[in-house]
């Protein structure tokens, strides 16, 4: 049985150290990489029949590059007339993070091009230089206009919301030449394979929906690009999203390495106009956290990575949402009602002890009865020990006859792994722990004192060690069955956790320390009942 504990916990201990390593760990380098996995992005269709001919092209005089501000409760936008991109992106959400880095991260705006004649960036003039959007004013349209200079005139409104982290575009093409022209137009959302420094959220990988699906693929493993149809690309780190998601048909999505450093998640179309004809498009851009209600309300929830069981999913691990999920929408019901998100944590592993209780008493209650008859076990053991096959039918026989299940003190807890790995997960990726205190006395010397931001690791060190402590007492109070020298190895757990809890977020330490403060009081309770049972026994036969 204790050999039993002891793989239990090294399996829990394994699987907090896979997903680490998966998980919140720096991707490795290039060289160090394995080659890239194969794509699982469906073939894209037919290419289109035969293009028009390419016009010529004339000359236009282009004009200094201006830009217009977007100021949202949410976030602050600055759109450049150089193809409508963006520039700036700084959320307002707990602290202020950028989501862009000019020339490096971010939309590059509208490019057309011609089959065999190369692709540019369209200038365009904006309409208005400041859009300010608050209650009173929940909405705002920004318009840019322009022609490139193969006579394609552009128009691209631009929708922000104040309460929302969605810009939904819409774009016109207008062929304004006596010829038919093929156009390529893509909205393509670029970032680095090589991170720089500042503070700016670096993604970290390509993620996209097709085929009912979410498919990842780290960056620095990115191959190269194709396209194909789907629901939405972006790339994502693991608190924050940019997404492109297509509103009209004929878009399609393209994600994987464009060039030396670069990746690109992108909406591609061809498209050829008559003279005079127009195409329209239609375009939704998100670039926020990933709060699991605004993805939903979006189609994005699958942006979230909750992971797979026992390895990641893109292993064959079993997928974590359908647990991950419902852990999320009790925390953020808990936090509605008292704001603040280290006690919703504490109430959650409330709410996990009080429904495993009953599988929790039956582990104890197992445990002491094979505690009771380890004198008789090892007797067998002692009598047979030179026929092991007759000592193990010895052993069943006692089982049989005092109503033991030598597997039912591990039983419940192997059943409770899934549960607790995914309460693991569902902490780790919960981006509004970010900034978010538990008990926070202000800071001195530099210093957060005590839990300021449950996203991080406590500065302090004292939640790790309480947790260490529980740990170790509830271990000391757990019936010892077996071998002794069992025992005493399983004493050194507490020790090992403690030291893979230091860096851990605050959050995933305070549900662990809280559910073993809670198994200690449920381990009490269980060592008084018998004996209170032996005292009132006792009594009535002195009474007797």
């Amino acid at each position: 049985m204790e050999k039993r504990a002891i793989l239990a916990a090294v399996l829990m201990a394994a699987l907090l150290i896979v997903y680490q390593m998966f998980f919140l760990t720096t991707p490795p380098s290039e060289k160090a990489a394995p080659p890239p996995e194969t794509r699982t992005m469906p073939p894209a269709g037919p290419a289109p029949a035969g293009p028009a001919p390419v016009p010529v092209a004339k000359a236009l005089p282009r004009p200094p590059e201006r830009t217009a501000t977007v100021e949202t409760p949410l976030y602050r936008a600055v759109v450049s007339s150089d193809g409508g991109r963006l520039t700036e992106w700084t959320l307002h959400y707990r602290g202020e993070k950028s989501l862009v880095e000019a020339g490096e991260l971010g939309p590059r705006g509208i490019v057309l091009g011609r089959p065999g004649a190369g692709s540019e960036v369209v200038f365009l003039s904006l309409s208005q230089e400041v859009v300010r959007l608050d209650a009173r004013k929940p909405e705002g349209d920004l318009v840019m206009t322009g022609e490139d200079p193969y006579g394609i005139r552009v128009k691209q409104t631009a929708r922000f919301r104040a309460d929302d982290y969605t810009v939904d575009v819409t774009l016109r093409l207008e062929n304004s030449r006596a010829t038919a022209q093929t156009v390529e137009v893509a909205l393509p959302w670029t970032a680095p394979i090589k991170p720089g420094n500042g503070k700016v959220v670096w993604p970290t990988e390509l993620v996209w929906h097709a085929e009912g699906s979410t498919h990842r693929e780290l960056i620095s493993k990115a191959a190269s690009l194709e396209t194909a149809p789907g629901e939405w690309a972006g790339v994502d780190s693991l608190y924050y999203l940019s997404a492109l998601v297509p509103r009209s048909p004929g878009l399609k999505l393209a994600v994987g390495k464009t060039g030396e450093g670069k990746v690109e998640a992108a909406l591609r179309d061809a498209v050829t106009l008559a003279p005079g004809q127009a195409w329209e498009g239609r375009v939704q851009v998100y670039a926020g956290p990933k709060e699991y209600a605004r993805l939903k309300a979006h189609g994005l929830e699958g942006a979230i990575d909750f992971g797979g069981f026992p390895v990641p999913r893109r292993y064959g691990g079993l997928p974590m949402e359908w647990l991950g999920v419902p852990v999320l929408l009790v925390m953020h019901f808990f936090y509605r009602f008292i704001g603040n998100y280290g006690v919703a944590i504490v109430l959650l592993t409330v709410v996990t002890k009080v429904l495993f209780f009953p599988l929790t008493v039956k582990s104890m209650a197992s445990m002491k009865k094979m505690q009771a008859i380890q004198p008789q076990a090892n007797a067998l053991r002692a009598k047979f020990k030179n026929d092991p096959q007759r000592a193990q039918r010895e052993m069943m026989t006692l089982y049989r006859k005092e109503g033991v299940n030598p597997l039912g003190g591990c039983l419940p807890m192997v059943i409770q792994i899934p549960i607790f790995y995914a309460l693991y997960i569902a902490l780790s990726v919960s981006v509004e722990l970010q900034n978010a205190p538990f008990v926070c006395l202000g800071r001195a010397f530099g210093v957060d004192l005590w839990i300021c931001d449950l996203a991080v690791h406590d500065p302090t060190y004292i939640l790790p060690i309480l947790m260490g402590i529980t740990m170790f007492m509830q271990q000391k109070m757990t019936p010892t069955m077996g071998d002794p020298r069992q025992a005493k190895m399983m004493l050194v757990m507490p020790f090992v956790f403690t030291f893979m809890f230091l860096n851990l977020p605050a959050g995933l330490v305070l549900y662990w320390t809280v559910s073993n403060a809670l198994q200690i009081g449920q381990q009490y309770l269980m060592n008084r009942a018998p004996a209170r049972v032996s005292g009132r026994e006792a009594k009535n036969a002195a009474r007797a």
